[in-house]
């Protein structure tokens, strides 16, 4: 079987597009609608959104530019990770104790939410709930890691410390040091687990239409008026954007709050008996570098290896060659391997790391900024933005509503991240 082509849109070099069941019939709005709330984006925030507003009796319209999952969340790793950027300790300090705990119990729980979701609703979506490792090279990097597993553990998160033979026997390689696992955590099809929330979403009456972009939206009376690129209008009283590292200019400067960075992904065949010692427990693994790997096992044992590629879309198969070198510096007892798919997608980097939720006007409520991590609190940030359209008060989210504020000289963001992945892969290299 030769290796799909290279390509922007992720039917084309996807495993997940390869592997998922038929998507679910999301034809382009063709008349105008009127309809409770407006989603504007049919990814993990818009679809968790529009079933939780829907289990609670409102009328609900989801519009996309492309179809259900294009985006960041048919594209990523798969790894359902409970976690942020920053550890529980420094929510306390930043935030406070009486505001950061329940952000953190909000963060912790998020992966419950996602599993509770496929087992209620039956998503086919090859659900792993084994573990995350974090894993590093250096022993300062592992006395971080093991901190950072005992703040949980003091939340009463199942958490292991592990050294270097136990991150071995759990991995299949002697490349690291030490690290830790978070027994929250697990892996997905992360396509499948899309195509099977607009499943959902649709048993509960959501309207889901694919193809419908919108250009414009515009207050009118107490509700908010969308139009799409084919000149249909629909009114909703309330409207959720969801549209992540692929936002546009339909709300003035939203883009430009975050920084839209490409993370590249790279799929082995599957690899039989001589990938039976590669994270046999079914855990998922990153490493703690500046510019993290992450990698697993999908269900028919192909090894996925993830990371940060540069800023333009990929244009063929050496763009991806940083990520095979890393598997064969990881694994030298594999030999020679042959790649099967070859992919990328947009992760919505935010200054402060944290995601971001704004209600800049009346009605209108958004959520973006996952840091990689997005289909845990993606699946989370929805559900807090159903309650929020719901009519609930902002004392009652965990997570904080802010200003849009697009970062200075946003324009020159492609720099920034150019810059910044020349200088943490030197780092890195020096380091470990």
């Amino acid at each position: 079987m030769s290796a799909p082509s290279i390509g922007s849109h992720p039917d084309a070099p996807s495993l997940w597009a390869a592997t998922a069941p038929q998507a679910p019939n999301t034809p382009a709005l063709s008349a105008p609608s009127s309809t409770d709330v407006l989603v504007i984006g049919a990814g993990y925030t818009g679809l968790s959104a529009a079933l939780h507003l829907a289990e609670d009796g409102a009328s609900v319209c989801v519009l996309d530019a492309h179809e259900p999952g294009w985006g960041a969340s048919g594209r990523n790793g798969g790894q359902v990770n409970p976690t942020l950027k920053h550890d529980p300790d420094d929510l306390v300090r930043v935030y406070g104790a009486a505001r950061a705990e329940p952000l953190i119990d909000a963060v912790s729980h998020s992966a419950d939410l996602v599993y509770k979701l496929i087992e209620r609703h039956a998503i086919d979506c090859a659900p792993v709930r084994a573990g995350w490792l974090q894993v590093g090279y250096t022993q300062q990097a592992i006395d971080g890691m093991h901190a950072r597993a005992q703040q949980w553990e003091r939340r009463g998160v199942r958490v292991e410390t592990l050294g270097r033979s136990a991150v071995a026997a759990r991995i299949g390689t002697p490349a690291f040091a030490g690290g830790w696992l978070d027994g929250r955590a697990g892996s997905i099809q992360p396509l499948a687990y899309v195509r099977g929330l607009v499943r959902a979403a649709q048993a509960q009456g959501v309207q889901v239409h694919g193809g419908s972009p919108v250009v414009a939206l515009q207050r009118q009376g107490t509700g908010w008026v969308a139009t799409t690129a084919q000149g249909h209008r629909v009114q909703a009283q309330q409207v959720v954007l969801g549209t992540n590292g692929y936002t546009d200019g339909l709300w003035p400067g939203l883009a430009r709050t975050v920084l839209a960075a490409n993370s590249f992904i790279v799929a082995t065949r599957p690899l039989g008996k001589a990938g039976e010692h590669i994270l046999p427990g079914g855990e998922t693994g990153s490493t703690s570098q500046r510019l993290l790997l992450y990698f697993r096992k999908d269900a028919q044992g192909r090894l996925l290896m993830g990371g940060r590629g540069h800023f333009n879309d990929p244009r063929g198969p050496g763009d991806f060659a940083h990520l095979e070198r890393a598997v064969a510096l990881m694994f030298p007892g594999l030999g020679p391997l042959q790649y099967e798919y070859r992919w990328a997608g947009r992760v919505a980097i935010t200054r402060d790391f944290m995601p971001h939720l704004h209600q800049p006007a009346p009605g209108i409520t958004m959520a973006l900024g996952y840091n990689g991590r997005g289909i845990a609190l993606a699946t989370s940030l929805g559900r807090h933005v159903a309650a929020l359209a719901a009519g609930g008060g902002a004392a009652a989210c965990p997570f904080p509503i802010t200003p849009v504020q697009p970062l200075p000289l946003h324009g020159l963001q492609r720099f920034y991240i150019a810059a910044g992945v020349a200088c943490y892969s030197l780092l890195d290299r020096i380091w470990t």
